[in-house]
């Protein structure tokens, strides 16, 4: 089995920085797109949030959320076989937290919020309820993978500088 230590250091950068990516996209939901959506007419909110989950299924977003999840998951198991190797320990808790913080979340959270919101109807008002809902609880489960994927993408750097300097 491969053990973290002999991985490319490549690979494990590309992890960390792809974590990091993640981490901005919804940083970027959480500190102001949502909040700009807030001050729109329901319908006009529903209408451009499902605009941006049409277009948020794009390979280029695809590849930085699930590549980095497969790249962790890759790194997990080979952290599972050396635990005591210089940065190991960090390798797996950064790519837990990223596979449970950000994919779980994304997952169990945010996708079913996002396809109820796919099929409300913008000049409803049973659209304007479900808009202020969605408002809050799929913000709330972004500001989780923000934070997890930053988690992770510090928890990586710090396992990359603990294998460096040994």
């Amino acid at each position: 089995m491969t053990t973290v230590e002999h991985l490319p250091f490549a690979l494990k950068l590309l992890t960390a920085l792809g974590c990091g990516l993640v981490a901005g996209v919804f940083f970027a939901f959480s500190t102001f797109v949502m909040s700009a959506l807030a001050r729109l007419e329901p319908r006009e909110a529903i209408i451009a949030m499902q605009s941006i989950n049409i277009t948020a299924i794009n390979p280029w977003f695809m590849v930085a959320l699930f590549g980095t999840a497969l790249a962790c998951l890759f790194l997990a198991i080979a952290s599972l076989s050396k635990l005591h190797q210089p940065g190991a320990v960090y390798f797996l808790g950064g790519s837990l937290l990223y596979l449970v913080g950000t994919i779980l979340v994304t997952i169990a959270f945010n996708v079913p919020l996002n396809d109820a919101l796919a099929i409300a109807k913008p000049d409803s008002t049973e659209g304007a309820n479900l808009w202020a809902r969605y408002l809050i609880n799929w913000t709330l489960w972004n500001h989780v993978r923000t934070i997890a994927a930053f988690g992770a993408a510090a928890l990586l750097t710090i396992a990359l500088c603990k294998q460096t300097v040994n």
